[in-house]
């Protein structure tokens, strides 16, 4: 099961007597701090610091351990990820190491600048002096702590175990842990560190490795993959396989056994909502909305058009008034009474008179009168181009440029006229084009879709030649497909006429004076190769209009109908994959060789790069640097393995471990490995036992010693577990 922090803040620090010690077992993994004597530690965090922007007021906050996901929405993690004090097992980055130490201490309920307690830390096998050093420097100079006391976690896990009755006082304690694998050697209970093995391997590999291995099979699900996720599907899912070849071949066979073996994680997943058909009682008050609606529009649509037919009736019979009037009054008034009206002279009275008609009678909905339309047309026309039919001579030079002016205007108008009734005409031969169709495809549906066919199979030809002509000639590779074929062979007959022109040109008059053009001849062959005759390559092909106009027919009547992709685009038209609904299966991650594949890197590390020996070879490397040859005593180690860490809980790892040790062991040697009490715990629970000893302050080096001996004292310093 996946580690539960607990970080609580205690109440009870001011009842335990200064000499009752605090023990910290400092992990890479995790920092756990308790009272000396007690059973379970009271903090639990993650070892890492994290200091992000609040995204309003831009203040920098120091989180600690495990945050809650729902609180880092308000901070800015994009330039801040989590940091770790430790490279690798060893502590270097004391800053972030004060940040944690300040967090356990509080969250233990001290309350003043120092600690009065002494203080039991863990530490790695054989750790440098200098981080030795810096470590007992925060401690005494940052927290005041009265006395320290050094150990290895491995040791005190493997102490704790003997004295239970797990293991022997000769033994062998491998410890996989987070970063790093250590196996120690004891002999008469005590460490033999001469004897140490290490290797750069541990449980933060096995993640990163799953995580990797997850990230590339479900690229679509990358944000679902945080650390701490793939860490949980890590404790839950993955073993240790007893023959890895034999594991891998069983998946890849399939079957019952390795689909019992493999885990499925269903990821959060909405199925889209079905659409029913609506029942008849919906469809027809559906049906009476939109009756009511339309009614309503249709009712709005009266109104207005009753009120436009009012307005435009007022407005012609102000105009007819206006004429009335306008007869009434003599020639030199004319002006005068005009300039209260707004118009300039009768003749535009008379146009707003008829524009006003014309509106009425449209918006009254009466026919048009086309001979009637047409005289107006040919009226307004005269009176809009009214210079057109006099003669020059009668005109002065402004009246000239106005008269040119209108015939280029009138020149246009009628261009105008000219092609909107061209489109008039071909939709209407469209339009009957398409009745007749309708009327060949109700007589005989089979015969006209077998038509439309063999139509569209006669044009794709058609097209698909002539690209292949246009773009290598008259020449193919063999497979009517375009080769590499030169420039000279992908032009056409029009092209290649000019190229020879040109070259001709350039042959003759390359001799001597270029007298290209004083000739007439020469300008007939000047027009000759400047003349564009590609006119397949200009304006929209009628062919392929017409293909795609069959092919959309071909759609919607035949449902089994597929048109032919273009060879230009079939490699890309394939390579794009064909979208369709997600579904739930679309929303699990499958567990499957990656189970048992990322925590055989335990065994064999140079699967990720890491060129050194796997757990089991570590048995035998740590038992041939023992200062003594003794087959007793390595009988006797290994006898009693005992595997403590976190990496160590995987199922299948005490029968993998015994199995390889046999194999590099003399046939007939004793091998038992068991597995702690608790794997995780039993580190921090052998170190509380071993500060509860009365004789636990011999062991222990006081801040006087400190500031007396200096640094280099720390460099002899050894801890004696057995007291």
């Amino acid at each position: 099961m996946p580690f539960i922090s607990q970080f609580q803040r205690q109440s009870d620090y001011n009842l335990f007597s200064p000499t009752t010690p605090i023990v910290i077992d400092n992990g890479a993994s995790y920092f756990r701090i308790g009272w000396a004597g007690e059973t379970e530690p009271r903090v639990v965090f993650r070892n890492i610091v994290q200091r992000p922007r609040h995204k309003v007021t831009g203040e920098t906050v120091t989180i600690v351990g495990d945050h809650n996901p729902a609180l880092m929405k308000y901070f800015d993690c994009t330039r801040s990820g989590p940091r770790s004090a430790f490279d690798s097992n060893v502590v270097y980055q004391f800053e972030i190491m004060e940040y944690i130490l300040d967090f356990g201490f509080d969250r233990m309920g001290a309350n003043g600048l120092e600690i009065d307690h002494p203080v039991l830390i863990t530490e790695c096998v054989c750790n440098p002096v200098q981080s030795r050093s810096k470590m007992a420097e925060l401690l005494f100079e940052t927290y005041g702590v009265p006395s320290i006391a050094f150990g290895v976690d491995a040791a005190f896990s493997y102490k704790y175990n003997q004295h239970h009755g797990v293991c022997n006082k000769d033994g062998l304690a491998m410890c996989p842990g987070f970063t790093t694998t250590h196996v120690i050697p004891f002999v008469d209970g005590e460490p033999v560190y001469k004897g140490c093995c290490r290797t750069n391997i541990g449980g933060y590999h096995v993640t990163d490795h799953l995580k990797q291995l997850l990230s590339l099979k479900y690229p679509y699900h990358l944000a679902r993959f945080t650390w701490e996720k793939v860490e949980d599907l890590k404790m839950e899912h993955c073993y240790i396989a007893q023959d890895y070849a034999s594991e891998a071949q069983l998946f890849r066979r399939g079957g019952k056994e390795a689909e019992e073996k493999t885990r499925c994680w269903q990821l959060p997943w909405v199925p889209p909502p079905t659409e029913e058909p609506p029942s008849e009682e919906e469809i027809a008050r559906k049906a009476a909305i939109r009756e009511r609606q339309g009614q309503r529009l249709r009712e709005m649509a009266e109104a207005k058009r009753s009120s436009r037919i009012n307005e435009l009736e007022n407005e012609l019979h102000g105009l007819e008034f206006l004429l009335q009037q306008l007869d009434q009054v003599e020639e030199s008034d004319i002006p005068s009474f005009l300039s209260d009206t707004g118009y300039v002279s009768k003749q535009e009275i008379e146009s707003a008179r008829a524009k006003v008609t014309q509106s009425l009678r449209k918006a009254k909905g009466e026919p048009k009168s086309d001979q009637a339309e047409t005289e107006r047309a040919d009226s307004a026309n005269s009176e809009k181009y009214s210079l057109i039919n006099i003669p020059d001579e009668t005109l002065t030079p402004e009246q000239l440029v106005e008269k040119k002016k209108q015939l280029a205007l009138k020149s246009m108008s009628e261009g105008r006229q000219r092609s909107k009734q061209k489109r008039y005409e071909e939709e209407m031969q469209r339009e009957r084009r398409l009745q007749l169709e309708e009327e060949k495809r109700l007589e005989n549906p089979e015969l006209y879709l077998e038509q439309l066919h063999a139509k569209y199979k006669d044009l794709s030809e058609k097209v698909d030649q002539r690209k292949r002509l246009k773009t290598n000639g008259n020449h193919t590779n063999g497979n009517n497909l375009s080769g590499g074929v030169g420039r000279g062979e992908r032009l056409n007959a029009a092209q290649r006429e000019r190229m020879r022109l040109l070259t001709t040109a350039a042959f003759d008059r390359g001799k001597g004076e270029d007298t290209f053009g004083a000739r007439d001849e020469d300008w007939h062959l000047y027009k000759l190769m400047s003349r564009d005759n590609d006119d397949d390559d200009e304006g929209p092909d009628e062919d392929e209009a017409e293909l795609a106009r069959i092919s959309s027919r071909l759609q919607d009547l035949d449902p089994t109908f597929v048109p032919k992709l273009d060879t230009g685009n079939a490699q890309s038209a394939e390579a794009v994959p064909r979208s369709r609904p997600l579904t739930k299966e679309d929303f699990q991650i499958i567990f499957g060789v990656e189970r048992f594949r990322c925590p055989e890197i335990l065994f064999n590390p140079n699967w990720i790069g890491v060129d050194q020996v796997g757990l089991d070879e570590m048995a035998g490397v740590s038992i041939r640097r023992l200062p003594d040859k003794d087959e007793s005593l390595e009988e006797r180690l290994t006898d009693s393995i005992l595997v403590t860490g976190g990496s160590s809980v995987f199922p299948g790892m005490i029968k993998r471990l015994e199995a390889a040790i046999r194999m590099i062991r003399p046939c007939g040697s004793p091998i038992r490995v068991v597995r702690a009490l608790d794997p995780v715990l039993d580190a921090w629970r052998g170190a509380s036992a071993y500060a509860s000893a009365s004789l636990f302050h011999t062991q222990t080096f006081s801040r006087a010693d400190y500031y007396e001996k200096g640094e280099d004292w720390l460099r002899g310093y050894q801890l004696k577990y057995t007291i």
